[in-house]
């Protein structure tokens, strides 16, 4: 039996393809070619979880406006800090000093007219013996008197209105008459009583504060009268009612609703097929909603404007836009933190183009340090922790959001930057070390063949070593 070298059947690794290798690598990119053009998209089906997913981030960036405004209108109604700091800034304001400073010259001109006393002034001079021809010229200067006099007023009670005391004497008031209203609807003043459908003012607090006044201007004998509990009907009790379950129901509204609105962007997004993608569209509806409030609040101020008169639509303009300042205020730094998240979801997302974005970042990076990341432990640890470390600037700028006390649209896009720098860094530090390339064999893929090809190219087995009994000689036949 003759001996054959198995590595002589094999072709040389320089070797082209055989004939039949050739056509059939031909058909094989046909048929690629043909599966291509000709693939039968598969039937939709109806993906409930992407569905439930959608539907929660909707109703979520609608609720976001109302949580926004629950709040906004349970710290006006239930804080009366944020109440006088809110309407403090209208004393100060010019179209309200002049609204305030006629009105009050208006209120005094009432009471006091100046053009009758002149005149009365006038026929006392002329009883008293003052010549016709003159008690007839002053009698002329009257309406210029009353001018000079009413122009005086006007003058000081504007220097009355823009000075400091007055603005402390009006911060003063709201905070009595807000403080007292607060206790009203919480249900916790003690001279406020419900008694047989009626409201009642209970005079008792009144009568303790007259007796410690009178004591003290040195009539002692009211000390004698008892502790007494004497009641005045304000109104009925219902419309009490109503307004302490408003209020109750707007601070339950307001504690709870912006959770409400979180939890269902956080589940909507975590059952997302594309949780990136929800990521944007969560951003983006957000900010959305947040600009359909914005023309809403614009529409209600110039329908407010106009139904006052001419003369007070300045005024009434410079308090609608200084009561919803903090409205605004927070509706920008809403606004801000949802386009930074949707930037943020676009940039982590698979796209096309967020993909080449990081890649260029990446490239950049690596061409500012000038080569391959270096071997030093710093460099190491951080290839090594890479993962966590992003995990951790990302958490770290979470939390100094939620513990910002009230944030704005220039904080949130600092912070965003900061984030920004801190993950270039870290990509900066962890930049793996560039990797050899390896020349394949000649043989291996042909040249001008695809993937594809490759992997359908029938391989070509390796050669096998001979074992011992075929490595020996056969032994000869023994004679016949």
């Amino acid at each position: 039996m003759t001996h054959v070298d198995p590595s002589a059947a094999q072709p040389e690794p320089g070797s082209s393809l055989g004939e039949e290798e050739r056509l059939e690598l031909e058909r094989l990119r046909t048929e690629v070619d043909d599966l291509r053009t000709t693939q039968v998209r598969p039937r939709r089906t109806i993906r409930w979880r992407s569905l439930f997913s959608a539907l929660l981030i909707v109703v979520g960036c609608i609720l976001t406006p109302v949580a926004g405004l629950a709040v906004w209108t349970n710290n006006q109604v239930s804080d009366t800090s944020r109440f006088v700091r809110t309407v403090s800034p209208l004393i100060h304001d010019p179209d309200v000093q002049n609204a305030l400073t006629a009105r009050l010259t208006a209120t005094i001109f009432t009471y006091v007219d100046v053009r009758g006393l002149a005149d009365d002034a006038v026929a006392a001079l002329r009883q008293q013996g003052l010549p016709p021809r003159v008690a007839d010229r002053l009698e002329g200067l009257a309406p210029t008197l009353a001018s000079a006099v009413t122009g005086f007023v006007h003058d000081r009670v504007a220097q009355l209105v823009a000075s400091p005391q007055f603005a402390q004497a009006f911060n003063s008031a709201i905070a009595a008459s807000h403080a007292q209203m607060v206790t009203v609807l919480s249900g916790n003043s003690k001279a406020v009583v419900v008694k047989d459908g009626s409201v009642f003012l209970d005079l008792a607090p009144f009568i303790v504060l007259a007796k410690q006044r009178l004591t003290e201007a040195g009539l002692t004998a009211v000390n004698a009268v008892p502790d007494v509990h004497p009641t005045v009907k304000l109104a009925s009790a219902a419309t009490l009612v109503r307004a302490q379950t408003a209020y109750s129901t707007l601070d339950t509204v307001a504690s709870t609703l912006p959770w409400v609105v979180l939890l269902l962007f956080v589940v909507g997004v975590y059952l997302a097929r594309r949780r990136y993608r929800a990521l944007v569209g969560t951003g983006l509806g957000v900010a959305v909603s947040l600009v359909v409030l914005a023309v809403g609040l614009l529409v209600a101020r110039n329908m407010l404007v106009n139904s006052v008169p001419a003369r007070a639509a300045p005024a009434t303009a410079s308090g609608f836009d200084i009561l919803v300042n903090y409205l605004r205020l927070g509706l920008r730094a809403l606004l801000v933190l949802a386009l930074v998240v949707a930037l943020g979801g676009f940039l982590a997302g698979g796209s096309d183009t967020a993909v080449r974005i990081r890649a260029w970042s990446a490239a950049q990076l690596h061409r500012i340090r000038g080569g391959p990341a270096a071997e030093g432990p710093v460099a190491t640890w951080v290839t090594a922790h890479v993962r966590g470390l992003r995990i951790a600037a990302v958490a770290l700028a979470v939390l100094v959001f939620v513990f910002m006390k009230e944030p704005t649209g220039v904080e949130i896009l600092i912070l965003a930057v900061l984030l920004l720098l801190a993950l270039g860094v870290i990509e900066f530090l962890a930049r793996p070390p560039e990797e050899q390339a390896t020349p394949a064999p000649i043989d291996t893929v042909p040249a001008g063949a695809t993937d594809v090809d490759a992997g359908a190219r029938p391989m070509t087995p390796a050669p096998r070593e001979p074992s011992s009994r075929e490595s020996e000689p056969e032994p000869a036949p023994p004679p016949s």
